[in-house]
C-alpha cells in the first residue's frame, strides 16, 4: 500500500507493507482522508527546520537525547536520531473508508461496514488503515463519505463547545476561523447560541455568515478595540464566552478573548496560541479559562484508545467516540453543512501537489477544507522489498526481526548491520507499517512486513530475532522453533509459565530443536566475563549484593500493564540470570518481599528485595526499586569471595579491593550487547548453546516465583 510522509519540508508517497488485522482493530480501506490544514501544516514547517532550531522550540527532547546517550552511548542514540529523520512522520488523523477486516475482541463492526476514523497514530493519509475500536465509527447512510472523512476535527470542535457548556440564547464569539472555527460556529447555532465571529482574514469570518445569516462577522476599524465592539453587539453585556479555534504564537489573542467577555464568562482554548497571561485581564471579572483536550475524553488513555475500554456512559457522557457520533449525526441532520466551504479534493497519488500548494506564499486564498481521494483499485502488498538490497548467501545467518521499537533501532539493530559478514538482515517487522519500510531503508533490510506471520514462516529466514513487546514473546518463541528457526528473544523470554512449561516440554521432546537465547547482555559484558574468569577457580561461596536504582515509570506505560508484565519480570529477571552465570550453581531457595504502603504511588514489582540460596552455597541479594534518585549510579554490585570485594559501578568501572588493587573501566556503560551477539553468531556456527537452556529456564523460574511472594 501507499503511505504519505513528511520530511525535510515536503510531502512524499512511499510504498509500505500492508496492514494485516490486529486484536481489538478494525482494518479501514480508505476513501477519503481531510487535511488539517492547520495542524498538519505547522508539521510541514516543523520538519524544515534545522535540527539545531527544532532543539531550541523543544527541549525536553534534547533532555530525552542526553539521558539516551548517557544510556546507551552516542553511537546507539545517534543511530535512533537519525533514523527518525530520514524516516519522516506519518501525518493525517481523520479519514473514512469501508471496513475490510475485523480484529479478535472486536465486536461493534463488521465487513463492508462505512466508516469514520479519528487518532493521529492510526488514521493517517494512507490507503489502509488499523485502527482501534474506540477511534471507528459507522457512517449513516445519508451522510456522504467525503463529509464523514472530517469527523476528527468535527469531534475537537464539538468538545471545544461542551467545555464551554453553553445554554440556549447566550452569546459566544468564535475567534479562528478555519475549519475549526466554521465547525464550532455551526455546533453553536445547533445549540441555540447567538454567536460573532473574528478572523484576521474577514473573507473567512464571512464564510459563516453565508452558511446562516444570523452569525455576526466582527469587522473592525483600524485602531478599534475588538472588546469595544463586542460590548457594543452584547449591549453593553459582553460575551457570555470565547471560544479560541486559532493558531498564532501572539499572546494577544487570549488577552482579547477575557477581555471580550461579561464579569464570571469563560474562555476556551482549542486552537495553539501564546499564553502569557496578563492576571489584569480575567482577575477582576472572575473569567474561567478552560482547555478543550481534542476530540475529547479518552484522548490520551491508553486503556480507552488502544485497549478499548470505554468509559460508562452514566459517568462520561460524551467520550471521544460519542463526539464522533454526534459530530455525524449532525451531518445527517443538516445540522451542520460543509459544502458552502471552500475545498480543495485532490487524488491522493497527488497528495505532495495538495501540500505544496497549501505551502505557498501566506498572503494568497487557502481552502477551508483539503480532501485526499484514494483510488479503490489498490495492489495488496504483504512484503515490500528494498531494490537496492539482494539476498544473501547461505553461509550468513538470515535475520528475521520482529519489533522495531527504540531499542530494537538503537542497540540491535545497528549491532546486526555492524556483524553484515555473519549476519543478513531479511526482513524486519513491525505493525507500524511505516515503522517497517522506514528501518528497512535506513538498516539496508532486504524486506520489510507489517504482517508477523510473513517473517516467523519465511523460508529464507534462518533466525528469528524477537524485539516484541513483552505479552507477545512466549507465543511468538514457540511459533519459532516450531518452524525449524533458532531464535533470540529481548528478555523477559515469556509472561505466563504455561508458556514456560511448553518451551521446556518442546526441548525435552524434540531432539533436534534449534538453539534459543534470551538476551541476557549483563553476563556478556567485559566485567562479568572478567569476574566469572577470576572466580573459576574458587573453593569457597559467593555473597552477591546488587542494587538497581531504577527511574519512576507511570503506572500506564505499557511496561506496568498486562502487555510489559511489570519490571520483575520485565527487567530484574536480568540480574536473576547475572547471579546464576556468575555462581554458575542452580538455585536452591528465593525469599522475595515487595514494598506494599497505604498509596499505591510505589508499585510492589518497583520496589522489592530478593534473597537467592543457591546449591555451592553462594547467596546473592538484589534490591530492586523505582524511589531513589538519578544522581546515583543505575546499577551497582558488590562481590565478597575469599578476602576480596569486587564493586562493579553500572557496568563503566569494575574496583577490585583487597590483597590486590585493580579497576577496569569503560568512558561509556559496556552492558555486553555487541558481546551477546559475537558469542551467539560463533555458537551458531559450532551448533553450541551461547547460555546453557537450564540457566535461562533458571533465571525465569525465579522471576515468576519472585512476582508470586512479591504481590503478597
Amino acid at each position: 500500500m501507499k503511505q504519505l510522509f513528511i520530511r525535510s519540508g515536503q510531502a512524499f508517497v512511499e510504498s509500505v507493507p500492508d496492514l494485516g488485522v490486529s486484536d481489538g482493530k478494525v482494518l479501514v480501506k480508505t476513501e477519503y482522508s481531510c487535511i488539517s490544514v492547520g495542524t498538519e501544516m505547522g508539521g510541514v514547517k516543523t520538519s524544515a527546520k534545522p535540527l539545531w532550531k527544532r532543539a531550541l522550540d523543544e527541549p525536553e527532547k534534547v533532555k530525552q537525547v542526553i539521558g539516551m546517550v548517557a544510556e546507551r552511548g552516542l553511537s546507539a542514540t545517534k543511530s535512533t536520531v537519525q533514523g527518525k529523520l530520514s524516516a519522516g512522520n506519518p501525518s493525517g488523523y481523520s479519514a473514512s473508508g469501508v471496513v475490510i477486516g475485523v480484529g479478535k475482541g472486536v465486536s461493534g463492526f463488521s465487513v463492508g461496514d462505512r466508516v469514520a476514523c479519528a487518532g493521529a497514530e492510526y488514521a493517517n493519509h494512507a490507503e489502509r488503515m488499523s485502527v482501534p475500536e474506540n477511534l471507528v465509527v459507522r457512517v449513516p447512510d445519508s451522510v456522504l463519505m467525503k463529509d464523514a472523512a472530517t469527523v476528527t476535527l468535527g469531534a475537537i470542535a464539538m468538545q471545544g463547545v461542551r467545555r464551554a457548556q453553553p445554554t440556549l440564547g447566550e452569546h459566544f464569539v468564535v475567534i479562528g476561523m478555519g475549519l475549526l472555527g466554521q465547525l464550532t460556529t455551526q455546533i453553536l447555532r445547533a445549540n441555540g447560541c447567538q454567536v460573532s465571529v473574528l478572523d484576521l482574514d474577514v473573507s473567512r469570518a464571512s464564510v459563516a455568515k453565508i452558511i446562516d445569516p444570523d452569525v455576526n462577522v466582527i469587522e473592525l476599524n483600524e485602531g478599534e478595540k475588538v472588546s469595544k465592539r463586542v460590548f457594543e453587539l452584547t449591549h453593553g453585556s459582553g460575551a457570555d464566552g470565547v471560544i479560541i479555534t486559532a493558531a498564532a504564537s501572539t499572546d494577544q489573542i487570549v488577552s482579547d478573548a477575557f477581555l471580550m467577555c461579561r464579569k464570571k464568562g469563560r474562555v476556551v482554548l482549542v486552537g495553539d496560541v501564546g499564553l502569557h497571561l496578563k492576571r489584569g485581564d480575567f482577575y477582576r471579572n472572575e473569567i474561567d479559562f478552560l482547555i478543550s483536550c481534542s476530540y475529547g475524553p479518552g484522548r490520551y488513555d491508553v486503556n480507552y484508545e488502544e485497549h478499548g475500554v470505554d468509559y460508562p456512559i452514566g459517568y462520561v457522557r460524551w467520550t471521544e467516540n460519542r463526539n464522533m457520533q454526534e459530530y455525524l449525526r449532525l451531518l445527517k441532520e443538516k445540522k451542520i453543512s460543509l459544502h458552502e466551504l471552500s475545498s480543495n479534493q485532490y487524488d491522493f497519488e497527488s497528495a505532495n501537489i495538495a501540500y505544496s500548494d497549501l505551502n505557498k506564499d501566506a498572503s494568497l486564498e487557502k481552502p477551508l477544507l483539503v480532501l485526499l481521494k484514494y483510488s479503490q483499485q489498490t495492489k495488496e502488498e504483504k512484503l515490500i522489498k528494498n531494490p537496492q538490497v539482494f539476498s544473501s548467501s547461505k553461509d550468513k545467518v538470515r535475520v528475521g526481526f520482529l519489533g522495531l521499537g527504540g531499542f530494537a533501532n538503537g542497540v540491535h539493530l545497528p549491532h546486526l548491520q555492524k556483524m553484515s559478514k555473519d549476519f543478513h538482515l531479511t526482513v524486519v517487522g513491525s505493525r507500524s507499517s511505516h515503522r517497517a519500510s522506514s528501518v528497512m531503508k535506513q538498516f539496508g533490510v532486504e524486506m520489510s512486513t507489517a504482517d508477523y506471520s510473513q517473517v516467523i514462516q519465511h523460508p529464507e529466514v534462518d533466525l528469528l530475532f524477537l524485539c516484541t513487546r513483552h505479552h507477545e514473546h512466549g507465543k511468538q518463541v514457540l511459533q519459532g522453533l516450531r518452524s525449524g528457526k533458532h531464535v533470540f528473544v529481548e528478555k523477559p523470554l515469556c509472561l505466563l509459565e504455561s508458556e514456560l512449561d511448553e518451551i521446556e516440554s518442546l526441548y525435552q521432546e524434540e531432539v533436534d530443536t534449534p538453539i534459543l537465547m534470551i538476551g541476557f547482555n549483563r553476563r556478556f559484558s567485559p566485567h562479568s566475563r572478567w569476574l566469572k574468569n577470576r572466580l573459576k577457580n574458587r573453593q569457597h561461596p559467593l555473597v552477591i549484593q546488587y542494587q538497581m536504582n531504577v527511574g519512576m515509570i507511570p503506572k500506564d506505560h505499557w511496561i506496568q500493564t498486562k502487555e510489559g508484565g511489570g519490571r520483575n519480570l520485565g527487567e530484574a529477571c536480568h540480574i536473576y540470570d547475572l547471579f546464576t552465570y556468575l555462581t554458575g550453581s542452580r538455585c536452591l531457595k528465593v525469599q522475595a518481599m515487595g514494598v506494599h504502603g497505604e498509596s499505591d504511588h510505589y508499585l510492589f514489582n518497583d520496589n522489592f528485595s530478593v534473597q537467592i540460596k543457591f546449591e555451592d552455597g553462594s547467596v546473592a541479594h538484589l534490591m530492586y526499586t523505582s524511589m531513589g534518585n538519578s544522581s546515583i549510579s543505575k546499577e551497582r554490585m558488590n562481590l565478597y569471595c575469599e578476602g576480596q570485594v569486587y564493586e562493579l559501578d553500572n557496568f563503566q568501572s569494575l574496583k577490585v579491593n583487597g590483597s590486590e588493587q585493580k579497576k577496569l573501566s569503560f568512558s561509556t556503560p559496556n552492558k555486553g550487547h555487541l558481546k551477546e551477539l559475537e558469542v551467539f553468531s560463533q555458537s551458531l556456527r559450532e551448533n553450541q548453546w551461547p547460555i546453557e537452556l537450564w540457566e535461562q529456564l533458571q533465571a525465569t523460574r525465579i522471576a515468576f516465583e519472585v512476582e508470586r511472594q512479591i504481590q503478597g
